[in-house]
């Protein structure tokens, strides 16, 4: 079929939940998608920093091959061998103790809501639930997590939420102060924000929300789904800072596209949760769990975190240069190859024009340009994006 009979095909029969244009894509190889009409796309969104390691790697796509063909679900009734591997690999490179898994981002926050609470009630009393947040801050889209999400965008005709969220300003840590009471049991915040417009934590900031947390005995939880494995230059975005999170939740990059999301706790936190507490059907099944565990092993074996911070430094270089060419770009920010460009404009148009000429780009926020590439991206491959970005620019 082509773009065009997927199209009309897809709106017979999808709600109509996403704006995805006319294209579908059917092949991907490396940093590169292929479209139904025969297209070649570089793809500098990776699947909203999910392909990691770009499309169809070959040891992640041999290691779902072997699984499939072995074992693909059996239920949490029983051991899962692959999946105490991954928790072995993922407890043994963090500052976590214990690992639940889920399908998504939303669900491994919803764990982590639950747990907080959880911990909140047996250690503080029946009246301490409450979790703050920060303003343009995204944590999924069931109603749990969009009631932690701090984005009145995303809340019009879902409410009413649940009781016990509270909102503070990104990087205001007086703010956050006046905001804790006895009530609270947790904050939970992105390191960087990625949906909210590319904005990175303060050092300063996050280390003085841990003291807090220490002092008040309140949980630190960090939502690492778009940060973690890699994106930021460290495997976990919160070893830049020298803060370590009570809780952490994982997802996107996890499984280089399989559906996986990883609740993580300290001991003295994950041992509120008991059996019955929680769950899921399909959490951790075998095949995606031998995904995620070739996904880990590639990232170590072949240096990922390093070409992380060598491209992340050569790309806002060029991000950089472009700003200096261009007065209606405001600011360049991010880590690592989470990289985000501020214009005086909407950047909806800008994206649309560079898919046209074969680059796939992101904008969040309305004004934020999105830039998240495959880790594994070459010199070559952002020198082609750039190029092209510059070329729309220069038409505006």
């Amino acid at each position: 079929m082509t773009n065009q009979t997927i199209k009309e095909k897809g709106q017979a029969y999808l709600m109509n939940t996403f704006n995805r244009g006319s294209i579908c894509m059917t092949e991907g190889n490396g940093s590169y998608l292929t479209d139904a009409d025969g297209k070649k796309y570089l793809d500098f969104l990776a699947g909203i920093a999910v392909n990691a390691l770009g499309h169809n790697h070959p040891k992640v796509t041999a290691a779902i091959a072997e699984q499939a063909a072995k074992l693909v679900h059996c239920s949490n009734m029983y051991w899962i061998e692959p999946q105490v591997q991954l928790a072995e690999l993922l407890v043994t490179r963090s500052a976590l103790d214990k690992v639940f898994f889920g399908n998504s981002g939303a669900e491994a926050n919803e764990g982590a809501i639950k747990l907080a609470r959880k911990y909140g009630r047996e250690v503080h009393g029946e009246g301490c639930y409450e979790i703050i947040t920060a303003t343009n801050s995204f944590h999924g889209r069931t109603v749990a997590t969009l009631t932690a999400t701090g984005q009145k965008q995303f809340h019009k005709h879902f409410d009413p939420f649940l009781k016990g969220f509270h909102y503070v300003p990104f990087n205001d840590f007086q703010a956050l102060v006046e905001q804790v009471s006895e009530k609270t049991c947790a904050i939970l915040l992105e390191p960087i924000q990625g949906e909210g417009g590319v904005y990175p934590g303060d050092a300063a900031y996050l280390q003085q929300v841990r003291a807090l947390c220490d002092e008040k005995d309140i949980l630190l939880m960090f939502d690492e789904v778009q940060t973690g494995m890699g994106r930021t230059g460290t495997l976990f975005a919160y070893e830049a800072y020298g803060v370590e999170p009570d809780v952490m939740t994982l997802a996107k990059a996890l499984g280089n596209g399989v559906p996986i999301g990883a609740l993580m706790a300290k001991d003295f936190v994950a041992s509120h949760f008991n059996p019955g507490d929680h769950g899921s059907t399909f959490g951790g099944n075998p095949l995606v769990c031998a995904a995620a565990v070739a996904t880990i092993q590639a990232i170590e074996e072949e240096n990922i975190l390093a070409n992380v911070n060598e491209m992340s430094a050569y790309f806002q270089g060029k991000l950089l240069a472009m700003q200096e060419k261009y007065s209606f770009i405001t600011e360049v920010r991010g880590k690592g190859l989470l990289l985000g460009m501020e214009l005086t404009m909407k950047g909806s148009d800008i994206v649309a024009k560079c898919m046209e000429k074969g680059v796939i780009i992101n904008c969040t926020h309305d004004t934020v340009l999105r830039f998240l590439p495959p880790l594994n991206v070459t010199t070559a491959e952002i020198d082609q994006a750039v190029a092209v970005l510059d070329e729309v620019l220069g038409t505006l």
